[in-house]
């Protein structure tokens, strides 16, 4: 049986794609860490960052001048920054403390600011690139990326091509697919990967295995995240919970390259 915060997170998700409210999932899965959290309340303050900056627009909404505004307000005025002194910190993953801190990893300020768009009628998609989350305006040809985690400075393809050769070290080739929209599915589930690999750092497995949990309703045959549920749950000592896991993944992908590995913690247990 589901938390009220785990039921409504699964309400939500299973809505057609453009009808899913990514920030209300957003704060439901920061409502599974913070009981008391009401929704409203920061779907309120979204509303409110719109309406301010509504009043500021100018009749004729160029897509650069808007992109500004929304920079100065966000950035300079409410003062929203990426965190680069405590990246993995799991309070930059959850949309209530992002709202209230003013403080973010890219994909959290991307979020904040694609629904701060939205509320403006300037639609904005998310871009998953390896290693770093940027947006772009949602109009053809544009041409144009923003990187909400850099003060939303302005990106063209060599800057993204930049970016990953920094994060990686080394020359990159720029894939097609790199820049292409992510579903809404896919960017929730970046969120709750990014906060599962912050939990696992921190050994809070019983945090991880909720996070999989949420995973996996937003993709069920992500084998990959049954395989781990099964390895914590076998840590946690909840080994019928783990062998049920990881019979699942062995059932499923019988020629992973662990597969052996695996069998043998089956044998371990039985």
């Amino acid at each position: 049986m589901f938390s009220l915060a785990r039921q409504n997170f699964y309400n939500e998700i299973k809505k057609n794609e453009a009808e899913i409210d990514l920030a209300k999932a957003a704060l439901y899965i920061a409502q599974e860490e913070y009981d008391f959290l009401e929704p409203d309340v920061y779907l309120g303050v979204l509303d409110t960052i719109a309406a301010e900056l509504k009043e500021r627009l100018p009749d004729r909404q160029y897509p650069l001048k808007v992109i500004k505004i929304i920079n100065q307000y966000l950035y300079e005025d409410l003062g929203f920054r990426g965190n680069k002194g405590d990246y993995y910190d799991p309070r930059n993953s959850f949309l209530n403390d992002v709202l209230d801190r003013r403080l973010g990893i890219p994909i959290s300020l991307s979020l904040v600011y694609l629904e701060v768009a939205k509320r403006l009628d300037f639609p904005m998609v998310g871009i998953g690139m390896p290693g770093h989350f940027i947006i772009r305006p949602e109009f053809e040809n544009v041409g144009i990326f923003i990187d909400a985690f850099d003060q939303g400075s302005i990106l063209f393809e060599q800057d993204c091509q930049d970016i990953l050769a920094k994060l990686y070290q080394q020359s990159v080739v720029l894939q097609p697919e790199f820049l292409q929209p992510i579903s809404k599915h896919q960017f929730l589930s970046r969120i709750l990967t990014n906060l599962k690999f912050i939990f696992l750092n921190r050994q809070q497995f019983s945090k991880a295995i909720a996070t999989i949990d949420r995973i996996l309703l937003l993709s069920p045959e992500s084998y990959g995240e049954v395989r781990d549920r099964g390895l914590l749950y076998y840590q946690l000592n909840e080994w019928a919970l783990a062998v049920q896991d990881l019979e699942e993944y062995l059932r499923n992908v019988p020629n992973a390259p662990d597969a052996l590995m695996i069998q043998e913690f089956l044998n371990q247990m039985r």
